[in-house]
């Protein structure tokens, strides 16, 4: 491999980073919140699904991106509501629930987005920072997802709010003592609610960004477990926001060494690097799910803690 053919791969995979980690931002964002509740939403996958197709579906209608990304956070809000309620009730558990809402989510999108495999909707624009190369290959790996920049602050603003603000401070102290938060008052239904719905909203940003950037299309097989996979992100960046972005650009790069490489004409080995993401799911939750390393960083209201 010479240098140039090297320094394209290398820039293929940071650029691929950003591309292919923007859905894994944002999930885990999602994910994130709710969890700090100490909830959890593994209905998440069905979320991705469903908002990528509402997303479609309203930039396609409206023939604005915006207007897509806004009903794809709507929609991921709208499931996640409904998952917060249900899990409200008495003798109904998160996980069981979340698996009704991915099975849900997966089989309305499939259902109502059959009509929408063909047509093509407006593209969420890009910010091109390869202007300074000329080589077709460094531009078009670092033309970056007008949203990435968005969770960067989002997940910026979240890590100084948990720390800072009340609102941050409630959600924490119900996700680590709901018997505590209730002594003050605070009702751990509600907030557990509003925790989760703001959780879908933002994992239904991470839907636009499959349907409306990359791969800027919908078809049914479009998520491939990346909301599952987020939730293992989530533990592995120990709750906290601006882990999540780290290990979002990590699951990404690993997802984004395949393509680099074919676009530099190196195709063997493409399918088995396709698979890291997967295998580096598996690993970290071998790695991070011993008793000992999972309760560090871990709500205590949540199972995996008690």
């Amino acid at each position: 491999m010479t240098p140039d053919v090297l320094f394209d791969v290398v820039i293929g995979v940071i650029g691929g980073a950003v591309r292919v980690g923007a859905p894994f931002l944002f999930v885990s964002l999602g994910e994130c919140i709710t969890e700090k509740a100490g909830r959890i939403n593994l209905g998440l996958e069905g979320v991705l699904v469903f908002s990528a197709m509402a997303g479609f579906a309203g930039a396609y209608w409206s023939g604005s991106p915006w207007i897509g990304v806004l009903a794809a956070g709507a929609s991921g809000a709208l499931l996640a509501l409904l998952h917060g309620l249900a899990c409200s009730l008495t003798r109904v558990n998160d996980i069981a629930m979340g698996i009704a809402i991915m099975l849900l989510g997966a089989g309305l999108a499939f259902y109502l987005g059959k009509p929408l495999i063909q047509p093509q909707a407006p593209q969420i624009p890009s910010i091109f920072l390869g202007e300074w190369s000329t080589s077709p290959t460094v531009r078009a790996a670092l033309s970056i997802n007008a949203l990435f920049p968005f969770g960067i602050v989002l997940a910026i603003v979240m890590a100084w709010a948990f720390a800072n603000t009340r609102w941050g401070l409630v959600i924490r102290m119900v996700g680590d003592s709901a018997d505590a938060a209730r002594a003050q008052g605070t009702s751990v239904t509600a907030v557990r609610v509003a925790a989760t719905v703001a959780g879908g909203f933002i994992a239904g940003l991470g839907g636009a960004s499959l349907s409306l950037y990359y791969p800027g299309s919908w078809n049914e097989g479009l998520s491939s477990g990346q909301g599952l996979i987020a939730v293992a992100l989530v533990i592995f960046a120990r709750w906290r926001p601006l882990n999540c972005l780290w290990a979002a650009l990590l699951f990404g790069g690993a997802g984004a060494i395949g393509p680099a490489l074919q676009s530099a004409g190196i195709g063997g080995g493409y399918y088995l690097f396709a698979a890291l993401p997967y295998a580096l799911t598996l690993l970290i939750l071998v790695v991070t799910c011993s008793p000992a390393r999972t309760l560090k960083g871990a709500p205590m209201e949540l199972g995996m803690s008690r």
